[in-house]
């Protein structure tokens, strides 16, 4: 038998949901019968697969050994690079400055140096996360942002602030902002693009049509011009909808596709000048709260930036940063 007592960074979840994290190799259908059986209790009492957890519980589980997390004599964390670019931090929130050619999260062709796993292996070395002492919470991304697309990126040090940050991005109440460059010069200098994306999963692509159907979303693009020079225009972003690949896509659809883009742009032309990734990065984040924001109600109203984007300055100078401001 192994007992656990509920942290604040494992409240407010299921019960069926924190023994599979703390048994991850025990069969749904082993989990359910053991509840059903009062192998799993809850302060001693039986419990149910939807019983809500709260800090100070205690969770008693009657099953082999075999089940429980192996802790491992080294942490696959510690084997990402220890290079991280910090655009701010308090006790709550990372916002972590993500390289261009960097993966979010590990995949099937990189598993070990991520921007989680850098931004882990930072805290652990702060001390700040300690494994050994969380039953099943680790520091966790609230956003992702392609591999070659560089910027802001939002990790949460505790369970509480990553449960306020997902909600706020779902009801849209932080706004991004993006510089890219594109090819061509758009005839309007401010515009909002109106377009329907339906997603291939196979080819991991998109492809936008001027009609709605059943299977396109709507989504919608924001964009000003803020310096054009040698057939190539420096753009900001906004997203007023958040699908697979929209900037890309969307002003790839009106001509004007961006520099360094493999999928959706010129890369073949675009690798002579020295882009071969496209020229997108994520370089403002502002928090906008219309509601309570508990424990990151202080963050309202501030916003937060990346001052240098090398790939505006290369081309276009500092000149269009008094135009941000």
């Amino acid at each position: 038998m192994k007992q656990f007592t509920i942290t604040e960074n494992d409240a407010n979840q299921r019960l069926d949901k924190f023994v599979t994290k703390v048994c991850p190799t025990l069969p749904k259908s082993l989990l359910y019968k053991s509840i059903r059986t009062k192998n799993i209790k809850v302060n001693g009492k039986r419990c149910e697969i939807s019983t809500r957890l709260t800090k100070g519980d205690s969770v008693e589980i009657w099953l082999k050994d075999e089940f429980f997390v192996q802790k491992a004599p080294k942490y696959d964390f510690l084997n990402a690079s220890d290079k991280l670019t910090i655009v701010y931090e308090d006790e709550n929130i990372i916002l972590a400055d993500k390289p261009q050619g960097v993966l979010v999260h590990p995949d099937e062709n990189e598993y070990n140096d991520t921007l989680i796993g850098r931004i882990q292996r930072y805290l652990y070395e702060k001390g700040e996360f300690d494994p050994e002492s969380e039953n099943s919470f680790k520091p966790a991304l609230a956003n992702r942002i392609d591999r070659n697309t560089g910027g802001i990126v939002i990790a949460a040090k505790n369970a509480e602030a990553l449960r306020i940050i997902c909600q706020k991005i779902k009801d849209r109440e932080l706004d991004k902002r993006y510089l890219t460059v594109v090819h061509g010069i758009p005839k309007e200098k401010n515009a909002t693009l109106t377009g329907y994306l339906e997603k291939n999963e196979s080819k991991n692509k998109v492809y936008l049509s001027s009609k709605k159907t059943d299977d396109n979303r709507t989504i919608r693009t924001r964009y000003r011009v803020l310096a054009s020079k040698n057939s190539l225009s420096l753009l900001e972003v906004e997203l007023l909808t958040g699908r697979t690949h929209q900037i890309r896509a969307h002003l790839s659809s009106i001509g004007h596709p961006l520099l360094g883009d493999g999928k959706y742009g010129k890369i073949n032309e675009d690798k002579k000048l020295g882009f071969n990734r496209q020229a997108l990065y994520s370089y403002k984040l502002s928090f906008y709260f219309s509601t309570d924001a508990g424990i990151l109600n202080y963050l309202n109203g501030k916003s937060f930036e990346v001052k240098e984007v090398w790939f505006a300055d290369k081309l276009f100078g500092d000149g269009y940063k008094k135009i941000l401001k």
